[in-house]
């Protein structure tokens, strides 16, 4: 993946985390950043089915999930699957179809299977969803709401990048050729096998009391309308675990659960000052207090 991104590595961590952890990830920021090249470099890194969703403000949920047509001579219907079924789903600006059409990832997202015209059909696996965004400020934006947002294991930008690698980017330009010669180097049974291990990494007594520190210390702050849920805490261990086995270790350290507690947690969290709500800037500064004052073990 970093022989065709050229950006901050620790976004490439963030998605290998996601993916480890069985979690999906949103990556938000201004167009040309390297959004889509990322998510591709890590489909084309694994040998599994990858499908790209170009959302747009006029597409149905029945575009993503599939749909049911007449069969003339079976008289019955069949169904056809939409791009949904696949083991990576690229969500091209997610935020600029409509609430109707982004709450149809809900179910695919949470419980790894659609249900279409009364049927549940399961999700092949891994199945792993990254969808990019522009920031809401843009013209024809639509503000993700806070149940969908919560799906979303981490929540990462991508930034600038710095002068160097930029001129890499303009020599080399990897998205454009680079890109198509990239081979597989995992397989999904691979990702299965290192997703269940993600599970066994072992977490600490007194690492579960730090990061059950930081969670309440959300949820009692005078700058925080709501704090992190349970299903967050629950999603910070799970990232934190993901973190040390991409790393290399079979536990985790405080050092893990202090760089997953900005992507994880940043969106998950209502300001109280409403003007500020979806600024993950805001949330981001208020978690950065809230690290600087919980003591870490030793």
């Amino acid at each position: 993946m970093e022989s065709v991104f050229f950006g901050r590595k620790e976004a490439i961590t963030h998605i290998l985390v996601g993916l480890v952890a069985r979690g999906h990830v949103l990556v938000e920021d201004v167009p040309g950043v390297g959004k889509t090249v990322l998510a591709r470099s890590l489909a084309r890194s694994i040998h599994c089915q990858f499908n790209r969703i170009q959302l747009t403000s006029d597409m149905l949920p029945s575009d993503i999930l599939g749909v049911s047509v007449y069969n003339q001579e079976k008289q019955t219907f069949d169904f056809k699957p939409g791009p949904i079924f696949a083991n990576v789903i690229l969500a091209d600006e997610i935020n600029r179809t409509t609430p109707r059409t982004q709450s149809s990832l809900l179910e695919a997202m949470n419980d790894y299977s659609v249900t279409i015209d009364g049927k549940t059909m399961p999700l092949p696996t891994p199945f792993m969803v990254i969808a990019t965004q522009n920031p809401f400020e843009f013209e024809g934006t639509y503000l993700l709401p806070e149940n969908q947002l919560d799906r979303f294991l981490l929540r990462i930008h991508l930034g600038y990048p710095d002068r160097p690698r930029e001129k890499e980017i303009l020599h080399h330009q990897p998205g454009r050729f680079i890109l198509d010669h990239l081979e597989p180097v995992l397989s999904t049974d691979d990702v299965r096998v290192l997703q269940g291990q993600a599970t066994q990494v072992k977490v600490d007594s007194a690492l579960l009391d730090y990061l059950m520190d930081i969670i309440e210390a959300t949820r009692s702050d005078d700058q925080l309308h709501t704090g992190v849920s349970p299903r967050g805490s629950l999603a910070l261990m799970t990232a934190a675990q993901a973190l040390a086995l991409v790393e290399g270790r079979d536990y985790i350290t405080p050092d893990d659960i202090k760089a997953m507690t900005l992507p994880v947690c940043a969106h998950r969290m209502i300001p109280r000052n409403h003007m500020a709500a979806g600024d993950l800037q805001t949330t981001s500064r208020i978690l950065q207090q809230i690290l600087k004052r919980v003591p870490s073990p030793v």
